[in-house]
Parts: C-alpha cells; sequence; structure tokens
C-alpha cells in the first residue's frame, strides 16, 4: 500500500501511517527499532533496496531522508516536504516512509524525523553517501544509538578511514569494517590450530578498498607487529599472509567467492568467502546496538604506520616510469675470468654531474640486473 502526500508535515505522516496499518488490517506496531537511511535521489533505490531486504531480519519503521537541492534561488527560499508512505508487501517487514526535503526545510531534516520515530525503540542512522566528517554531532546523528556510515562509498576512502578515527564516538561504525567479518573470524580461526609465534603481516587488496586498510590495522593492533598494506588487482580484499616462527599462515581468494587457508604443516584448504550484499552488511550492523570496541580499537591504529607505499607515492612512481623509461644497462662482473679488470661504469655528462642530476635516470636496486660472481682464483 502506497501513499502520497505532497506539501505535507509530519503530523500528517503520522496520521496516514495510523490509516494505512488499519486498512491493511495490522494496527499493532511490531517494529523493533527505527532505521533512518540519509541518501541522495541518486542512490536512493539501491539503499531502499538494502534496507528493506534487511527488515526482513530486522522489523523496523525506515525513514528515508532525501535533501533536494534546487537550481534557482528563490526555489532554495521555499521549504517544501514531500512524503511517500509504503506499509505491507510495499515496504518488506516494516513501514517505509521516503522524505524529499526541498528548501530551507533540509537544514532540519532532524526537525522533521523526530515526531516520525518509534516511542520507546533504538534508532539507527545510516548515510548511504556522502557522510558528515562528524556523525556523532551531525543533528540526525545525534538521534541515533548507532551511527552507520560507508568509507567505500567515499570519493577518497582512505581519507574518510582517517576522519572516522579522528571524530570517532562511542555507536560509530562503518560497513567497511562490516565488510571484513568473515575474514577476521577465518584468520582467528586458523590462529587457534597453530602454535607458534608472529613475525609479521601483509594484506593485500585493491587500492582504493577502506576494508583492506582495516584489516591491517586490525592484525596490527591485535597481534603487534608490523603489517605491510600491498595492493592487488583485486576483487576486494585478495590475502592475507603471516609469518610466523613455524612457517606462513596464508588466506588467499582471487574470485571474490571461495579462499584458500593454508596452514604450517596442514594440507590446504578450501573455504567459503564470499563477498556480501549491502543489505547483509547492514543487516550485521543491526544485530549489535552496543559499542564496537574492536573497531575502536583498530580505528586507533591508524593508516599512516602501515608499512608498504601510500597511493600518491605509488601514482607518483607510475607517472615517472611512464615519462621517462630507464634504459638497461650492462651485467657487471666482479671480475673477469680472461684477466680483465672491472667494468667502467659509465660516466656521467658533466653537465648532468654539475647539476647534481643523472642518479634520478639510474634504475633503482630493484630494477638493476643481479651482479655475477666469478669462482676465486
Amino acid at each position: 500500500m502506497k501513499t502520497d502526500l505532497t506539501d505535507t508535515t509530519a503530523s500528517k505522516i503520522n496520521k496516514a501511517l495510523v490509516q494505512g496499518r488499519r486498512a491493511i488490517g495490522t494496527p499493532a506496531v511490531g517494529m523493533v527499532l527505527t532505521l533512518v537511511v540519509v541518501t541522495d535521489e541518486e542512490n536512493a533505490y539501491d539503499a531502499l533496496k538494502a534496507a528493506n531486504d534487511a527488515s526482513h531480519e530486522h522489523p523496523s519503521r525506515t525513514l528515508v531522508v532525501i535533501k533536494r537541492v534546487s537550481r534557482s534561488p528563490r526555489g532554495r527560499t521555499q521549504s517544501r516536504l514531500d512524503a511517500e508512505v509504503r506499509l505491507g508487501a510495499d515496504a518488506g517487514s516494516g513501514e517505509t516512509v521516503i522524505l524529499r526535503l526541498y528548501g530551507e526545510v533540509s537544514d532540519h531534516a532532524q526537525s522533521v524525523v523526530l515526531p516520525l520515530l518509534l516511542p520507546d525503540a533504538p534508532v539507527v542512522v545510516w548515510w548511504s553517501v556522502d557522510a558528515p566528517r562528524d556523525p556523532a554531532a551531525d543533528p540526525l546523528g545525534a538521534l541515533g544509538q548507532r551511527r552507520v556510515t560507508d568509507s567505500y562509498a567515499a570519493e577518497k576512502p582512505i581519507g574518510e578511514l582517517r576522519a572516522r578515527a579522528e571524530s570517532y564516538e562511542p555507536g560509530d561504525t562503518d560497513l567497511a569494517w562490516a565488510r571484513i567479518t568473515p575474514w577476521r573470524s577465518m584468520l582467528a580461526a586458523a590462529l587457534d590450530q597453530v602454535s607458534c609465534e608472529i613475525v609479521s603481516a601483509e594484506v593485500a587488496g585493491e587500492e582504493a578498498n577502506p576494508s583492506v586498510e582495516l584489516l591491517a590495522m586490525w592484525l596490527a593492533d591485535r597481534l603487534h607487529v608490523h603489517v605491510r598494506r600491498a595492493v592487488s588487482a583485486g576483487p576486494g580484499l585478495t590475502q592475507v599472509r603471516m609469518e610466523t616462527t613455524g612457517g606462513p599462515i596464508t588466506l588467499h581468494r582471487s574470485d571474490g567467492a571461495m579462499a584458500t587457508l593454508a596452514l604450517p604443516g596442514q594440507p590446504d584448504r578450501a573455504v567459503a568467502l564470499k563477498r556480501r550484499e549491502t543489505s547483509e552488511l547492514l543487516a550485521e550492523e543491526l544485530r549489535r546496538l552496543d559499542p564496537d570496541d574492536t573497531y575502536a580499537s583498530a580505528l586507533r591504529v591508524g593508516v599512516d604506520r602501515l608499512g608498504g607505499q601510500s597511493a600518491a607515492e605509488r601514482e607518483a612512481e607510475r607517472a615517472a616510469a611512464a615519462a621517462q623509461p630507464t634504459p638497461a644497462l650492462p651485467v657487471r662482473t666482479v671480475a673477469e675470468p680472461a684477466g680483465g679488470g672491472l667494468d667502467a661504469e659509465p660516466a656521467r655528462p658533466a653537465a648532468a654531474a654539475a647539476a647534481g642530476q643523472g642518479d634520478a635516470d639510474r634504475p633503482s636496486p630493484a630494477q638493476m640486473p643481479p651482479v655475477r660472481k666469478a669462482d676465486p682464483q
């Protein structure tokens, strides 16, 4: 059942909810929480679908807040609230109210949402896109016991992680953190099967995937070892390798569905490690309404403490290599069997030497050909 309300108020929306429940024969309210979804028009369909799918596990009143920005200065000064009320089969296992805010009222969304919250029920606020830098200080975020963001949906995911660490308050969480729950469970179970000391670890995955950084920070926080962040082609997380005193422990996933777990002294085994939908991630976050201390502890490690090159350094290195390819150098030998001396290194041009240049044209030690050692005379 759908009811459209144009230029309405929160009081009229509440009346439409009561009348709709009576019309479909369910006057009682059987929902366990209020889920406030903050999104834009472009992502509203996907966010609403994920919320409806999650409501099958957590029946809730879903309030979708869409702030509409007028193109004309006159339109931005005119306030209007349009609503669409969905009940029954059109609203999953709860109630759905889509709120479109125009003009000045979009700056006061909390005043529209507050009268529509379920009484004596927890509130969860989810920003599917464009999360505020400090969710707890946001007027809508202040209404919720839990505040869910998604760093992966940000334009700069790694910068978003830094912002989450700086502004963290109990109750904050991230869907990028929920994405690594199966990985954390699998790695914890693997470590229970071996009795050895962890020396170092490496986490590999897509370059712009904050879940890779979060998993690396979690390992650094729990194991107290150096963790290196490596880049792979994906999809998502691809590998975790832990060097131990008894041999390496490897969890590798190349196709986004099945992974291979390798433990020292044991045969490799295939494990299910499927990439999950947004609705499954959201349902996981709705299962717990208390602060996630493990997430907070991992955030405190900090992205900048991970080993490996940063994204900016990798991009600059690739650009420099493309602009000026490095010529191959001849193989150098320590001694010549025929009695020849050491090969002389090519002399640098005088102008380059005077200007302090020339070393930039040389390849790095990793790019140089191996050195051949002759048998001792």
